[in-house]
């Protein structure tokens, strides 16, 4: 298993398995799920951070529990595009990952990463527009960001089938004249 684009990852994931994002904090990871389908993220939960192996751990439970074969990893990319330290933490975290497929029943999971610019606000404006508390905010902001990290990475990946099932339709249209 490796980590890789995103157009390489649903064809290598196996039929019925389902991906898992990931916002990954300091004090935090937030967990969401996405139906076999990869068409809806839902939030599920989050992990309070503490040891790299006990994260692991139970970011492998939660993958078990679900049939998750793939992670979608939000990288913080600054706004300006460019990888900074967040970003170096996150790209560790996902390669001491990879180090322990021991630690997940199904073997190593597929990685990819999706730019998280933004994702954060974008989720806590929506939860204000939602009359929620702050309290409640804090509570969830977590999953509910990787949720929106996810989503984006499956609307990506359902618009890129798209486009490639446009190109063969019009590839074959130019042959048939």
């Amino acid at each position: 298993m490796a980590i890789r684009n995103l157009e390489e990852l649903k064809p290598a994931m196996p039929r019925h398995a389902r991906l898992m994002g990931l916002d990954i904090g300091e004090k935090t990871i937030g967990l969401s799920v996405c139906d076999p389908g990869f068409t809806v993220a839902s939030p599920i939960g989050t992990i309070k951070r503490t040891k790299f192996t006990q994260d692991v751990q139970e970011l492998a439970r939660a993958m078990k529990d679900r049939d998750v074969r793939g992670l979608i990893i939000g990288l913080p990319v600054n706004m300006d595009g460019t990888e900074g330290p967040r970003c170096q933490s996150v790209r560790e975290f996902a390669r001491q990952v990879l180090m322990r497929p021991q630690m997940f029943a199904q073997g190593e999971p597929e990685i990819a990463f999706w730019d998280e610019r933004l994702s954060t606000s974008a989720v806590e404006r929506m939860m204000i527009e939602w009359d929620m508390t702050r309290k409640r905010r804090d509570e969830v902001v977590d999953k509910m960001a990787a949720a929106y990290i996810l989503q984006g990475a499956l609307d990506f990946m359902k618009r890129a089938e798209q486009d490639a099932a446009g190109d063969e339709e019009d590839d074959a249209e130019g042959e048939d004249r």
